[in-house]
């Protein structure tokens, strides 16, 4: 393992990488904000189209399938046309997901003239998704190993996690988008979220368009990863197998929980804001009514966050809640600055591992429906999982050298777990209450947890940023 730091940016032929870095951080920010507005959307068809918790999670499943089919083409890609080749690959197919929007759109406007059927208008939405995630899959499956390379090993976490702190301002940005485009009112109050669904995606499909045509232009150099077991030397012709080490094997598991984890809570955040929060003081909207005289538009904007229920009481709306998972996120994203500045105070597996602890708290906090202190433990929990994708991710690609590609591609495959749990968590929901979904992201953190702590024996090493390295066959 070669241990002589030049720096943070500083490649090991002592030449600056920051630019490459900064440039490759934008690709994150994309995803980021796309899959923000895939988290506020379950709710929308779940009114317009009267799905349960548990259908509209298909919007998930249709997202994490892309993500599963496309991973090993895209690892595959990845060798063969190196980052560069398969960063524009995936810019081009998010484009062509983008677009797609403006004929689902105009499919779904048949639905109430009876030339197609909710269902049909529904599939062509999650076809779209499905698409968009499979050009995110090429992004995310170079992406990450990419930016563990662009400097010291040492400071391999800290990198991916500052670059995924661009995931989490996109991820920030998405609910917004999603509040204004998916549950859009016209004067009359009636709904027009069906109409302008596809504005905030056919906008992503220009912007991917001008980044593969930077990204064309750009100096992106093919580096390889550090080969600290040896996978790339040949017995008998035949490159050792990544399988064969249980850090690798166990990061693949660790991430799958962990998307699963992330999903459920990331789209039912609006569900379980507008069910479970207890009802707002009714001092609020004598509040929100005198404002009216000094603020006008900041007043309607206000209102427009609450409604009365049929209780009688002032609870979330629906566009109040999307508005909400924005300081979610803004929780994610303080989580995701923190945590790269702490991964390079302290080693990886055990921050990963005392986050994976805090998280099992704060859902079980959740589950036992306490109140505000539950709804305070789901922002708790966005901080807590800031740091566990791009964390799992490094840890578990870690001295793999040129197979760190291949290994990318296995991880990222992982993901499906996204498409898989939210449907068990809304049927939990569904057969009992919204709090006691959260159970399910509460076992997935546990192993984490586990994972986490016992790193060092999976992989026969001290540490990430350790100087000394035990390493075995």
């Amino acid at each position: 393992m070669n241990t002589s730091s030049q720096g943070l940016f500083v490649g090991r032929d002592g030449k600056s990488l920051l630019v490459t870095f900064v440039l490759v951080s934008s690709l994150f920010l994309l995803w980021g904000f796309c899959n923000g507005m895939i988290d506020v959307m379950d709710k929308h068809f779940q009114e317009e189209l009267s799905l349960s918790k548990a259908q509209s999670a298909w919007v998930q499943f249709a997202h994490y399938l892309g993500y599963f089919l496309m991973s090993l083409p895209a690892g595959w890609l990845a060798i063969k046309l190196g980052y560069k080749g398969g960063i524009i690959t995936g810019l081009l197919l998010v484009a062509l997901g983008g677009f797609w929007f403006i004929p689902a759109t105009k499919i779904n406007g048949m639905v109430h003239s009876g030339q197609v059927s909710s269902t049909t208008a529904f599939i062509a939405f999650l076809a779209g998704v499905c698409i968009i995630a499979s050009g995110l899959t090429f992004l995310e499956t170079i992406a990450n190993p990419y930016t563990t390379v662009l400097g010291d090993q040492r400071y391999a976490a800290t990198r991916i996690n500052l670059a995924q702190s661009c995931n989490g301002i996109g991820w920030i940005l998405g609910p917004i988008a999603g509040s204004l485009f998916f549950y859009s009112k016209n004067v009359q109050g009636v709904s027009t979220g069906n109409q302008t669904l596809y504005i905030p995606y056919a906008a992503v499909g220009v912007v991917v368009i001008v980044l593969a045509v930077v990204f064309y232009f750009a100096n992106i150099p093919d580096i390889k990863a550090e080969d600290d077991y040896h996978l790339d030397d040949t017995v008998r012709g035949a490159a050792k197998s990544i399988w064969a080490h249980p850090h690798f094997v166990l990061a693949v598991v660790a991430q799958f929980l962990y998307v699963a984890a992330q999903a459920g809570i990331f789209s039912f955040f609006i569900n379980y804001m507008t069910a479970e929060v207890p009802p707002i003081p009714a001092g609020w909207q004598s509040g929100l009514g005198t404002l009216s005289t000094h603020a006008g538009i900041l007043q309607g904007w206000l209102l427009g966050w609450f409604e009365t229920s049929k209780a009688g009481v002032l609870v979330l709306s629906n566009k109040g809640a999307s508005n909400l998972a924005s300081l979610g996120f803004v929780c994610f994203l303080v989580g995701r600055f923190s945590g790269a500045a702490l991964l390079r105070k302290f080693v990886a597996h055990k921050l990963l591992g005392l986050y994976g602890v805090m998280n099992v708290i704060a859902t079980f906090l959740v589950f036992c429906k306490l109140g505000w202190l539950s709804v305070t433990c789901v922002f708790l929990s966005y901080f807590f999982m800031s740091i566990m994708f791009p964390t799992i991710f490094a840890l578990g690609i870690f001295g793999l050298g040129a197979q760190a590609k291949k290994a990318s591609s296995f991880i990222v495959m992982a993901i499906v777990g996204g498409a898989l749990l939210p449907k068990l968590m809304g049927y939990v929901a569904d057969e009992f209450d919204m709090s006691r979904g959260f159970i399910v992201p509460m076992v997935c953190f546990v192993f984490i947890a586990f994972y986490g702590f016992n790193w060092p024996k999976f992989s026969k090493t001290e540490s990430l940023r350790g100087e000394q390295v035990s390493l075995g066959s």
